[in-house]
């Protein structure tokens, strides 16, 4: 273990051995960080909070403090943290409300970049990337591989589906099934992520069908029921519109149009 003396840890913080804890940073309450993480200077990580193995912390992040919710009154909440992430300079991320999961919760092999907001009860998946400035407001569901582009940001109880691109300064309000990039404020599709796809290994043939599950749901000019159900019929011999679906199903705000 390699802590600097000027760091201050809490005597019931769990620390693996070999963590890196940088000068003046704070480890306070129930922290737990597993083996290979390292911690920059100048952050304050406040339990109760989990952090797997690997991660990198840069300075002045601000770690699992209390939800930014005028409701929170002292609850007993949470905020895990997977493996292998990197959180870049002044990011905030917040934990848990006893009004939904009471958990925070982000997977493994994020790259979320400086002065990025997680509020509380957020979901985030795997393989995410958030560019500077992104903000995710409370209670909403990020799903693996999706894309924030600078000063994006999402609205309560929104869900971005896996794959999907929001572009700079895109203010999400409703829905991004997955696969679908947005921009704009308020946000409208304009596209699936097609460069992101083929950078992932997906078939010339699977984007060709995730197009035309886009155009099925933005361009004939169906009721959303309808589409889901026609989509539904195509996912057995196309299995890559599954989560196109999954999406479109899980959705409760509307998707963006």
């Amino acid at each position: 273990m390699s802590i600097h003396p000027t760091a201050i840890i809490s005597a019931s913080a769990n620390i693996a051995h070999d963590v890196v804890v940088g000068p003046y940073s704070v480890i306070g309450d129930h922290v737990d960080i597993a083996s290979g993480t390292r911690v920059a200077s100048h952050v304050v990580i406040n339990g109760p909070t989990s952090i797997g193995k690997d991660n990198r912390i840069y300075q002045f992040a601000s770690i699992g403090d209390d939800p930014q919710d005028k409701k929170y009154a002292g609850e007993l909440t949470r905020l895990v943290i997977g493996e292998r992430n990197t959180i870049r300079e002044y990011c905030s991320i917040s934990r848990g409300t006893s009004q939904d999961r009471q958990e925070t919760l982000l997977g493994d092999d994020n790259w979320i970049m400086a002065y990025v907001h997680i509020a509380h009860d957020c979901v985030i998946g795997n393989n995410c990337i958030m560019a500077n400035n992104t903000t995710l407001a409370g209670h909403v569901h990020v799903g693996d591989w999706a894309i924030f582009a600078g000063f994006s940001g999402a609205h309560q109880f929104c869900r971005v589906g896996p794959h999907a691109f929001l572009g700079m300064y895109a203010g999400v309000n409703q829905d991004v099934p997955a696969f679908t990039m947005v921009s704009g404020q308020p946000a409208v599709a304009k596209g699936i992520n097609s460069e992101g796809l083929k950078r992932r290994g997906f078939s010339a043939e699977q984007i060709r069908n995730i197009k035309n599950g886009y155009r099925i749901v933005y361009r004939q000019g169906k009721k959303l029921v309808d589409a889901i159900e026609e989509i539904a019929g195509l996912v057995d011999s196309q299995p890559e519109l599954e989560p196109l679906l999954t999406s479109l199903r899980l959705s409760e705000r509307g998707v963006v149009r």
